[in-house]
């Protein structure tokens, strides 16, 4: 069973969460666009259901809140080494199907990959997300085709309607709080898209082969290596190191890491001045084939959740899912040339 609140009911919640957690959705940045007079929808912390964007989709994903653009690792003196401590708040995040698809990518990253990520796990394990439904797709969302445009692994669903604030509840921790708020039940199912605007093919014959295609020399000129897709994608998980020396004392300082972009100058620079991907269609090559190929040999699912952000974001109009669809005709082109 599921609640339907109205909006003094839902901020009555909203207000009992807050006194243990911080609630992170999107929201309208007003002139915080990347031109002037612009706005933009970016994540931030809200204090009310009014404060959240459901009817468009954010510009940059909730990855920052789990993965910090600059995270401290730890401090260092002379002869001491001290980690931050830990946020001593929990975490409510709104998100979406394909980012919370998302979530998935980045845990299988930073949790499975190897040894678990103690910096990653310990905001991880203070988080609790809530769905947020799409009955509409928007224009460069591919989610269909990625199988990303619906999840049952939530927290709790909400979402606008006639009627109210619609809530799927599957926390029990919740189900009180819910209870005592609300004025209504009834049955509660999220909304998911079932087609897309954009659509995208990848062939099952793809393989390594497709690098040979003359299909990436294209990007050479036309990306200018910005980095941009990199930054909004919610499944890139890519960062360096930077050792912060104070000015008062060149001898303490900290250690970040701060993302970083394998579309990029210097991101693949190694000891004696070499480098692996020197231009930007070897770049994009990269990208594409750890997001449609190599990620789902290891793991089984596709990297790419299919948000569309990068068409969105790119400055040279550059869209993916266009590239995703050449490969086809690559790997026609590849197999004619060998045979």
């Amino acid at each position: 069973m599921g609640y339907i609140l109205n909006t003094k009911e839902v901020n009555e919640v909203f207000k009992n969460w807050k006194k243990d957690s911080v609630i992170y959705a999107p929201m309208l940045m007003k002139n915080g666009g990347a031109f002037s007079d612009t706005d933009s929808v970016h994540y931030g912390e809200i204090q009310s259901i009014d404060d959240i964007v459901f009817d468009q989709k954010s510009d940059f994903s909730f990855k920052e809140i789990l993965l910090p653009i600059s995270e401290t690792l730890f401090y260092f003196t002379e002869d001491s080494v001290k980690e931050p401590e830990s946020p001593v708040k929990q975490a409510i995040i709104f998100l979406r199907s394909c980012d919370l698809h998302g979530v998935k990518r980045l845990d299988t990253m930073y949790l499975h990959n190897g040894a678990e990520d103690p910096y990653y796990k310990r905001l991880r394990d203070r988080v609790k997300f809530v769905l947020m439904g799409c009955k509409d797709s928007f224009e460069s969302c591919f989610c269909v085709d990625m199988g990303t445009n619906r999840s049952d692994d939530y927290h709790a669903s909400m979402e606008r309607s006639e009627d109210g604030v619609r809530i799927d509840n599957k926390n029990p921790e919740w189900d009180e709080l819910f209870a005592a708020n609300c004025s209504k039940q009834a049955d509660v199912t999220p909304s998911y898209v079932t087609e897309t605007e954009t659509q995208v093919s990848i062939p099952d014959s793809l393989s390594l082969d497709v690098m040979k295609s003359s299909m990436w020399k294209q990007y050479d000129s036309r990306c200018i290596n910005c980095g941009r897709c990199n930054f909004v994608c919610p499944t890139c998980t890519c960062f360096t190191m930077q050792d912060i020396f104070y000015t008062d004392n060149g001898k303490a300082g900290e250690r970040r890491r701060v993302w970083a972009s394998c579309m990029t100058d210097g991101f693949t620079d190694v000891a004696g001045g070499g480098s692996y991907r020197q231009n930007n269609g070897q770049r994009m090559r990269f990208k594409v084939l750890h997001k449609v190929y190599d990620y789902k040999k290891r793991n089984g699912i596709h990297m790419c959740v299919g948000c569309g952000r990068c068409d969105d974001v790119c400055p040279e109009y550059i869209s993916f899912s266009h590239c995703i669809n050449q490969l086809e005709d690559a790997m026609k082109e590849v197999n004619g040339n060998e045979s």
